[in-house]
């Protein structure tokens, strides 16, 4: 009888399906604008097969889309968010056209096609600092494929004045700075936020107290606040890209 359970047990055991790779960060490359670029991808096993969102990430000056994944893994996990995160052109910044609509759209699309998991009307933005900028810029550009957008440090730029008046959708945008920020005074962001209001925005804007530029130190908890401002918001129909003439 032992010899018989012990034989029933190790069948079993032989049976049994074996454990999912657990799901990692992949570095991955495309083409855009006839130029090769590199992208992190993370789809998390949570991901598959319903409909999953999508967070595009865009890295601060010096930095990697790698460097935006890493604090964003244990909340994709968790959530089953789909993290994208392209490298800029140039470390230091990001550029237009280099990084205009067409290049975030080539990359998007590439993800959507690749991964059916995508929910196309729960793709988002998040950008810190020099990506927090583009990242509401490029919000304003692309309303109605972006459902909503959310950055630490950042301010619209200047040149996308004529923007908040086009912008055919007032896409939800929210705002967090530190108010010691050497970087992007308080002052600066809180006019970013008047302007956008002023246009008929609803950008929200929360303060750190004491909180200086560091977003990796307190990124733990923002990014639990700030997805729970993004996953309110659900674009009113399918994803429709906006396309330019931008000059080099």
């Amino acid at each position: 009888m032992v010899r018989v359970a012990l034989c029933v047990i190790a069948c079993l055991a032989l049976s049994a399906p074996a454990p999912r790779a657990e799901a990692k960060v992949q570095k991955l490359t495309f083409g855009s604008g006839g130029v090769n670029r590199t992208y992190y991808l993370f789809v998390p096993e949570k991901a598959s097969p319903g409909p999953s969102p999508l967070l595009l990430l865009l890295h601060g000056s010096g930095r990697n889309g790698k460097t935006l994944v890493d604090p964003w893994l244990p909340l994709a996990k968790s959530e089953g968010i789909i993290l994208v995160a392209p490298d800029a052109s140039n470390p230091q910044a990001w550029r237009i056209p280099e990084e205009g609509p067409d290049f975030f759209h080539d990359l998007v699309e590439l993800v959507r096609i690749s991964n059916e998991a995508v929910d196309p009307r729960r793709m988002y933005v998040f950008g810190h600092s020099a990506g927090a900028t583009h990242g509401l810029d490029l919000g304003l550009l692309e309303s109605e494929y972006f459902a909503a957008v959310a950055v630490h440090a950042g301010v619209v730029s200047p040149e996308m004045a004529p923007i908040l008046d086009q912008a055919p959708r007032k896409i939800p945008m929210a705002i967090w700075v530190g108010t010691n920020d050497a970087f992007f005074p308080v002052a600066a962001v809180r006019q970013t936020r008047d302007v956008l209001n002023a246009k008929g925005f609803n950008a929200q804007l929360t303060e750190i107290a004491g909180h200086t530029h560091d977003y990796y130190g307190i990124a733990g908890d923002l990014n639990k606040k700030v997805w729970e401002f993004l996953k309110a918001h659900t674009l009113p129909a399918a994803p429709r890209f906006q396309q330019y003439q931008l000059n080099k």
